[in-house]
């Protein structure tokens, strides 16, 4: 039996926990087919409130709901109060509640598949070749022969992918192509422990590095003081100390718990099973278009895409062989790193990147996820520093693409919109979170951290944006470009220590010993006040590699 259900892909340990469960040994156990997360509120249209003693109880109401199909329940500790969902954490909203416990049904939050997958219950919703999935309940374009009251234990809910029918080609769906009545869906096989392209879906219990340290835990900051937070990257994944990647790195890392090693990577096993394909041989836009794999090489304004595997006219990090489910083939647009469409890096030696014009699949669509998009503000310009500045730039001056604020790849940093709630730090816009001259942005290009906008004063009509190079300030080109001698204007010296930043002190103009970070060198005229902020500062973070 081992031998039949390791070829249909399920680990030792799942075998054991089903043979357990077959044979009666763990009836009783309700919860271990929940996943739980303490301190965390989901927002769900479709609930039920029950009153129960304990989480079993409130389990038994999730498992004997009617109304809909519980996904997860929420119970609460003091009010001993029990609430059946509709949805789960990846479907809705989550916010913090430090008196609530979230239950979520495991099988609804796998988004693979076992053996032919009669039991998948993720919410993939368009065929391997990038169709979307009719409606199980809807008779437009195809009159369905498995329909949600001739199937009711099938899981035919909305459009998502399933196997009604035992198919051994596993989860398929009818099709909103008239022209294609069904097609089957690109479900990767579930393999606990082992990763798909970069690992960014890793979800396996490996908790050591690939030096042998053990993990920190994320939702501790001792050791190490990080960002990532699960209720700040809910779709993460961020449990217990398991090796995750949650920003786009190479594949999946941790914090560790020696205070003198930030970080390391993990030696996660690939997975023998081929990664899945999506929107093959699509030619046109949806949502923000990471899946597009269409072959248009040419930018908007028509200058002709620079090939991924080359690093002429311009050098940067996505290399195709590091990133190999992001469809860096030739010098096709893509998305890689979740800007609003697709893009690439020109052949023009003076413009860096440019968006791609890609038709859209569906042209009523607007925004992501049924969100509309916000209407950019018609002032370009600043006032002052800029720190009311809310408009939509996100280019620096010399023409990089400026990184969005809630990533931490390629470059590290502090400046996150949960640190910085006021100061609108939306997408990869510019902006002045921390009091500078002017709005500026953390950038796309590895070897440039960050730069200022390639914006102009509201009362000047000459657009002047600020140098990087002007005293006090330096440009951020890591490995490329050292200090410039300035007089006798003194600089804080700022040392990388093994993977973090340390202020050892000021020193003249010229000197170098490191790679600098954004907020480790300021304006003369707010010098004193910034020493007196900053004395004994440590700037932490991760170390772009």
């Amino acid at each position: 039996a081992p031998a039949i259900w390791a070829k249909m892909g399920i680990s030792k340990a799942a075998f054991l926990f089903l043979f357990l469960l077959s044979s009666g040994k763990m009836r009783g156990d309700i919860l271990d087919g929940y996943s739980r997360t303490d301190g965390v509120w989901i927002l769900t249209r479709n609930k039920q409130f029950y009153e129960t003693n304990n989480e079993k109880e409130c389990a038994d109401k999730c498992e004997a709901e009617r109304n809909f199909t519980c996904r997860a329940f929420l119970f609460t500790r003091k009010k001993l109060q029990c609430l059946t969902l509709a949805e789960n954490a990846k479907m809705t909203v989550t916010f913090a509640s430090t008196d609530t416990v979230l239950y979520e049904k495991i099988i609804y939050l796998m988004q693979c598949k076992r053996g032919i997958g009669t039991d998948y219950r993720g919410t993939e919703a368009k065929t391997q070749r990038g169709i979307p999935c009719q409606k199980w309940a809807e008779k437009i374009p195809h009159k369905p022969k498995y329909t949600p009251e001739k199937h009711p234990n099938a899981g035919l809910e909305e459009n998502y992918c399933r196997n009604p029918d035992a198919d051994e080609n596993g989860p398929w769906c009818y099709t909103t192509d008239p022209a294609m009545r069904f097609d089957y869906c690109a479900i990767p096989e579930c393999e606990d422990q082992c990763m798909q392209c970069n690992g960014e879906d890793y979800r396996g219990e490996v908790s050591r590095t690939e030096s042998g340290l053990e993990c920190q835990h994320w939702d501790v900051q001792e050791p190490h003081m990080h960002g990532f937070i699960l209720k700040h990257y809910p779709e993460k994944d961020l449990k217990m100390n398991y090796c995750r990647n949650p920003d786009g790195e190479l594949r999946p890392w941790c914090f560790t718990t020696n205070p003198n090693k930030r970080w390391e990577y993990c030696n996660i096993p690939r997975c023998t099973t081929p990664p899945p394909v999506s929107g093959l041989d699509s030619q046109c836009l949806s949502g923000r278009g990471e899946d597009y794999r269409g072959r248009i090489a040419i930018t908007e304004s028509g200058n002709a895409c620079q090939h991924w595997n080359t690093q002429f006219p311009h050098k940067h990090g996505w290399i195709p062989d590091r990133y190999p489910c992001k469809g860096l083939d030739e010098n096709y647009c893509r998305n890689p790193d979740g800007e609003k469409k697709p893009w690439c890096y020109t052949t023009n030696s003076n413009i860096r990147w440019e968006y791609c014009a890609i038709p859209p699949c569906d042209r009523t669509e607007q925004g992501i996820a049924g969100v509309p998009v916000q209407a950019p503000l018609t002032e370009e310009c600043y006032r002052g520093k800029g720190e009311s500045y809310r408009g939509t730039a996100s280019v620096t001056a010399s023409g990089r693409k400026c990184q969005a604020w809630s990533s931490m790849f390629p470059h590290k940093h502090i400046k996150t919109p949960d640190r910085f709630p006021d100061a609108d730090l939306r997408e990869n816009y510019c902006r002045n979170p921390d009091g500078d001259s002017s709005p500026w942005c953390f950038t796309t290009d590895p070897n440039t951290i960050w730069e200022y906008c390639n914006l102009k004063r509201c009362d000047d009509h000459t657009q002047e944006p600020a140098s990087n190079a002007s005293p006090g300030m330096m440009e951020q080109n890591i490995g490329w470009t050292t200090p410039t001698t300035s007089g006798n204007i003194g600089e804080p010296l700022v040392c990388q220590e093994k993977n973090r930043f340390v202020q050892y002190g000021v020193i003249p103009w010229g000197l170098d010993c490191t790679q600098p970070s954004k907020t480790g060198f300021v304006q003369i005229p707010g010098f004193v006040s910034w020493i007196k902020n900053s004395l004994n500062y440590v700037i932490i973070h991760r170390n772009p590699q």
